[in-house]
């Protein structure tokens, strides 16, 4: 097996600090990006190495396992040129990974950003001291797989009632691809839906990732939404306000309901429609509630029936309000 020098890797001294090992590998990493060297095979091997120093020297525990196992590792090279049979000495002596529960710790978003978005396998010295993950998630980190992500545009029927929407984007590779995604009734802007083995695939031998699919839901003119709620604003004639009406309020799935007006009911009245709102997206059939406020709508104009009543009505008010006073 060979031994992997980290710091010679990355370039930098076994005095480095956390900051110069990060400046290192951001500039190693740019600069043998295999988006940056396509189809070059040695300069994707040393980004992989680059990948893995980095993990090993970002991290204060990893780092001092890897320093103690380096000065065993010397002690080794010496035994071995001065002629000691194999097996007298083995610097990976207590070192064995057996049976510990090895946790992935993925780099930070500042590095993730320059590595845009990409894990790459580790060597055999790297597992021999550290172990391999276990589980689908951390397999898949090690593995290389890479994660896609892209944006889909949804109107807000679509969120009200879900929809089946066909996504066009363009892979790494410079391919088109397009696939059907299932938008879940209750999708708002920023909800990020996971599609499994949609994304790239590093190497022919390693699994694809997953595509990440950001929703935006298209505003509405008719309603305005407040988290699972809906609101809708309507105008309605003065009379209903006074006498009491009907009003159809409409649904984004293309319903209309019937909205009872109490006579009597004042100007801006919001009146909540419970069950009619948007879906909540972590809870199937539970909804939030359509709230519809109501505002009284003037005539433009008036006929001269309409304007004879409405004189009739202000001198009746007004010996209304006048006979209360006296009394």
């Amino acid at each position: 097996m060979e031994y992997q020098d980290y710091y010679a890797i990355l370039g930098v001294p076994r005095t480095a600090t956390e900051q110069e090992i990060r400046a290192a590998y951001r500039k190693l990493a740019r600069q043998y990006h295999p988006d940056v060297n396509p189809g070059n095979r040695e300069a994707e091997e040393r980004f992989k190495r680059i990948n893995e120093a980095y993990e090993v020297l970002s991290d204060p525990e990893k780092r001092r396992r890897y320093d103690e196992l380096s000065a065993r590792w010397q002690e080794y090279q010496r035994w071995e040129q001065a002629g000691r049979p194999p097996g007298r000495g083995d610097p990976f002596a207590g070192f064995s990974p057996s049976g510990a529960h090895f946790t992935y710790r993925s780099v930070d978003p500042a590095d993730l950003e320059d590595l845009f978005g990409t894990d790459s396998p580790f060597s055999e010295f790297f597992y021999t001291l550290f172990g391999r993950p276990t589980g689908r998630r951390a397999s898949r980190a090690w593995a290389g797989a890479r994660d896609l992500e892209a944006r889909l545009t949804v109107t807000l029927a679509e969120a009200y009632q879900g929809a089946r929407r066909t996504l066009t984007f363009s892979a790494p590779d410079g391919s088109t691809r397009r696939i059907e995604v299932t938008i879940p009734p209750g999708v708002d802007t920023g909800t990020r839906l996971r599609l499994p083995g949609q994304g790239a695939r590093p190497a022919a031998d390693l699994p694809p990732g997953d595509l990440i699919v950001t929703i935006e839901v298209l505003p509405d003119p008719r309603f305005e939404r407040r988290g699972d709620d809906l609101y809708y604003r309507t105008t309605v004639p003065f009379t209903d306000l006074i006498l009491g009406g009907e009003t159809r309020v409409p649904v984004p799935d293309g319903r209309t309901l019937l909205l009872t007006i109490p006579a009597g009911t004042p100007d801006g009245q919001t009146f909540r429609l419970r069950g009619q709102g948007m879906p909540r997206l972590d809870h199937p059939g539970e909804r939030g509630s359509l709230l519809v406020e109501v505002h009284a709508g003037l005539p433009e104009r008036l006929s001269p029936r309409q304007r004879q009543l409405l004189e009739e009505f202000a001198r009746a008010q007004a010996g209304a309000e006048g006979g209360a006073r006296t009394r």
